[in-house]
């Protein structure tokens, strides 16, 4: 028999298939439907990427988009209508929470392989190698959507580029592939352990020799308030205001909020029960879950808070446990069990995790992306020896039951 060729093998992988089979008549289908519904700025945005995408010039641009200006809803109708026309259109997210609101998204470090360790190395490079699927990919694509680009390191995207201009055999900026990013500066920024303001500032993207050849778009126009009270609109252009620098500071630089937007609560049971009012009444109403919630900057508050709340609920508990061990026997006397469980480092569960039926819980890993991914949120509905039951509350699919391993939550 004649030896299989191998020429071509790379155009039936998965990453090529799953770029490539998208129902068009559908896609078109879904952009007719909503181009008449962009507003003034969003056109702007689409007409210029769909310029550069039309004339095959590279470039990179930058959406400066406030939450509920409608970023997500035009980056799915550019999508939609590059992938209705057969042609390869990537979509990526900083934050797997973000990744499932884009049509076919991932996040970015799982489809462009950036390396994990960006603080420590000056010219990282990411771990794609040439001839292979990915890189296939890359080559052929011809619009990369990078959404909440404003929460990565400076050093993630100049690696995309070193990367990009090596696989595409171009010098030109992202190596002639048109690149839209999207984020706003006012939220969350890079996270630096044990960082100075200083430290955050300069791994921002703004500090990277590449944000000179951004081109700047903004979106202004709040759709989630459109039809809502003079109140909301008041709060989104207070929040504004706060983002951009305006609002007045103390002597310690500190912001003041106004009493019109917040009240004051003088201990942790007060603050929940003005958060969580009758939570024992309303632990199974989903909507009313997704209403409310706590933020705190540091993980050992939010335990304090997660442990208050659990305890009003009115169903029984169940407590896992790590397994944890060394992977070195030798080194069993020097790090003994007991000690690594007391270690409750910030990116994986505690040690000792209690559950209770009805409460909300997060996962901290990519299970099954997008549907379940790092940072989607769901509700308990059963707890088993080894597994839990839930239902998903965000994203597309909100309200799929899912089965979830004990020891990923």
């Amino acid at each position: 028999m004649l030896s299989p060729s191998r020429q071509h093998a790379h155009n039936m992988s998965r990453e090529i298939l799953r770029e490539l089979t998208y129902d068009s008549d559908l896609l078109l289908n879904f952009v007719t439907q909503r181009e008449p519904l962009l507003n003034t700025d969003q056109q702007a945005i689409y007409r210029e990427v769909l310029r550069l995408y039309r004339r095959s010039e590279g470039g990179v641009i930058f959406i400066d988009a406030p939450g509920g200006t409608g970023k997500t809803f035009l980056i799915n109708v550019l999508l939609a209508k590059i992938r209705g026309e057969r042609n390869i259109a990537l979509a990526v997210a900083t934050s797997g929470i973000a990744a499932t609101l884009m049509i076919g998204g991932r996040t970015a470090h799982s489809m462009l392989q950036i390396p994990i360790d960006l603080l420590h190395n000056e010219m990282p490079v990411c771990n794609i190698k040439k001839g292979s699927a990915k890189a296939y990919v890359l080559q052929e694509a011809k619009v990369l959507f990078w959404d909440e680009i404003s929460m990565m390191h400076k050093h993630g995207l100049e690696a995309v580029n070193r990367t990009l201009q090596d696989l595409r055999g171009n010098k030109d900026l992202m190596g002639g592939l048109i690149v839209v990013l999207a984020g706003d500066f006012r939220q969350t920024l890079p996270v630096i352990p044990r960082g100075t303001m200083a430290d955050e500032i300069k791994a921002c993207l703004k500090s990277s020799y590449l944000w000179k050849q951004v081109k700047v778009m903004k979106l202004t126009t709040n759709m989630r308030i459109q039809n809502n009270c003079q109140n909301s609109q008041r709060f989104s252009d207070y929040l504004l205001k706060i983002g951009d620098g305006q609002e007045a500071t103390t002597e310690n630089g500190k912001i003041r909020l106004s009493n019109e937007f917040c009240k004051i609560c003088p201990t942790l049971e007060n603050l929940t029960n003005q958060v969580y009012p009758d939570i024992t009444l309303n632990i199974q109403n989903i909507q009313w879950l997704q209403e409310r919630a706590i933020l705190a900057p540091l993980n050992e508050k939010v335990k304090e808070i997660n442990f208050t709340v659990q305890e009003k609920v009115p169903t029984a508990a169940r407590t896992y446990y790590s397994i944890d061990k060394c992977l070195n026997d030798e080194d069993a006397t020097s790090y003994p069990v007991e000690f690594l469980n007391s270690l409750n480092p910030s990116c994986i569960p505690l040690h000792r995790l209690v559950l209770k039926v009805g409460c909300p819980i997060m996962l901290l890993r990519n299970l099954d992306p997008p549907k379940l991914c790092n940072g989607s949120r769901l509700i308990v509905k059963a707890l088993h020896a080894h597994i839990i039951e839930a239902t998903i509350l965000t994203g597309p699919f909100e309200g799929e039951h899912v089965l979830i391993p004990s020891n990923s939550d």
